[in-house]
């Protein structure tokens, strides 16, 4: 009886996590019909699991009777996220210590990225970005790397919510710009903030394959130093760094293949 009792748990465990899931996968909310579609599960069973999860604050329901990941999650991810950062930091460290510039984590937090885990160059004039941080999507390296794993439908509705700020000339100020950067990201394997943040500051970044959360990890700094030859040398090492981590945070998929092709240093 017991046993059937731990069974029974177990698979309501499952089934509330098969939920969150869900909803994550839809943007961050989902009707009932939708949730008992995806779920196959009966709308009794859905309803009595959405009861328990409501009054902890790890979903909500909307007015218009949908449900949405609730404000309980946020504690949770944020400390399972500074968590990754520092389980990160000692292949941030290598990064550095082989390319001589300022290595970052970010990972997807709603509809921007927040920055996780970061190893610092010893130069001088370096690029410092504070753990913590959010940023936009569209014209952060980061940022564009993870978008390059989502569908284009999602990477829309994301940069429609969010809109698509322009802080230098060379920024992305359109969908259909970002639509073919973003095509380009996935062809050559990494992503790259060309000035786009900020003017003078150059960024190659590339996603963990296969990671429990949307990550990606970048090299940034100066473009006096972090040019092109720069790149062909960041590019192998970032791959490697990422191939790391996943086996790390995911080992079932040490072996996985990265989320897109990879190739060298060009525009």
């Amino acid at each position: 009886m017991a046993e059937g009792k731990t069974g029974g748990g177990v698979q309501s465990v499952e089934r509330v996590f098969d939920l969150l899931n869900i909803i994550t996968a839809s943007g961050g909310e989902s009707s009932l019909s939708e949730l008992a579609n995806k779920a196959e599960l009966p709308l009794p069973t859905i309803h009595r699991l959405l009861r328990t999860l409501v009054p902890l604050g790890y979903v909500r329901q909307l007015p218009n009777r949908s449900y949405a990941l609730g404000p309980g999650l946020i504690r949770l991810g944020y400390t399972a996220s500074l968590q990754l950062g520092t389980y990160a930091q000692p292949v941030l460290q290598q990064l550095v210590q082989e390319l001589g510039e300022s290595a970052n984590m970010a990972v997807l937090d709603g509809r921007m990225v927040v920055y996780v885990g970061q190893a610092q160059s010893q130069h001088s004039m370096r690029m410092f970005t504070e753990v913590g941080r959010r940023a936009p999507m569209h014209n952060t390296g980061v940022g564009k790397a993870i978008l390059a794993t989502l569908p284009d439908q999602q990477v829309v509705s994301i940069v429609h919510s969010m809109g698509m700020t322009t802080p230098t000339p060379k920024s992305l100020g359109t969908v259909d710009d970002l639509l073919a950067d973003l095509e380009k990201i996935r062809e050559r394997g990494y992503a790259i903030d060309d000035e786009e943040q900020e003017i003078g500051v150059r960024c190659f970044s590339m996603a963990l394959p296969n990671a429990p959360t949307p990550t990606a990890i970048s090299v940034s700094g100066p473009t006096t130093r972090v040019d092109w030859d720069f790149g062909d040398r960041a590019v192998p090492l970032l791959r490697k760094a990422a191939q790391e981590l996943s086996s790390q945070f995911v080992p079932a998929a040490s072996n996985s293949t990265t989320p897109y092709a990879v190739g060298s240093a060009t525009r």
